[in-house]
């Protein structure tokens, strides 16, 4: 079932049943059917300058996970650049398509995937849900409100909050950030190191063994958990 939901801000469309879904690095987003939640949103914008598509991200972030927290979703953290973690294993990700009109963000189309009500996940060891999370059954649309509303209020903070304000509270909700981790690069060799944050690129800040400071983007790395 498809539907249309009319907020204060945009339209969203959200369905029960998705059968392509598309996350970060060109991976498929699992939906079991009435337990996933996946939905679109478009955002428009007026004068908002091409470089705020970083913004853009780490407010989303931050607004689907500052609803899940809302929710009582235990151990909420934000894994980079943004997948919603709730302890080690992940149960929502995000996938942002930003439009350009010259050097302006016109609107972005904002993908979420929430894993809500599943119960297992068939070789899928990092998967997690709010159910398995809480032990505790929701209702998608309610979720999907309390995530729409939280979001919009994080883009409605713009131009006011500034990014280095937006950047700290990322920062602060990172997962794994300061704690000894293993990376894998692009061509599978490996390395240790901790994450530091992001850098106003938004790549991802890395305290190598060397103590020396790297800067990653979007598909240099990947975090091993």
């Amino acid at each position: 079932m498809n539907s249309i939901i009319q907020l204060e801000d945009e339209i969203i469309v959200w369905t029960n049943s998705q059968t392509n879904g598309r996350g970060q690095r060109g991976a498929s987003w699992y939906s079991e059917p009435g337990k996933s939640l996946t939905f679109s949103m478009l955002k428009r914008y007026s004068g908002l300058p091409a470089e705020s598509a970083v913004a853009i991200n780490l407010a989303v972030s931050l607004g689907v996970a500052s609803a899940l927290d809302s929710l009582e979703i235990p151990g909420v953290k934000v894994k980079w650049p943004n997948d919603i973690m709730s302890a080690n294993k992940k149960i929502a990700g995000i996938l942002i398509e930003n439009q350009l009109k010259g050097e302006h963000i016109a609107s972005s189309v904002i993908g979420i995937g929430i894993n809500v009500n599943n119960e297992k996940f068939v070789n899928l060891p990092k998967a997690g849900s709010l159910f398995l999370a809480t032990d505790r059954t929701y209702e998608p649309e309610v979720v999907l409100r309390t995530v729409a509303g939280s979001i919009l209020m994080e883009l409605g903070k713009f131009p006011a909050q500034t990014l280095e304000t937006l950047k700290d509270t990322y920062e602060s909700m990172l997962f794994r950030k300061g704690i000894a981790s293993k990376f894998q690069r692009e061509d599978g060799s490996q390395f240790m190191g901790e994450i530091l944050g992001v850098n106003h690129t938004g790549d991802l800040q890395v305290i190598m063994e060397d103590a020396s400071l790297r800067c990653f983007q979007l598909k240099e790395i990947e975090l091993l958990y």
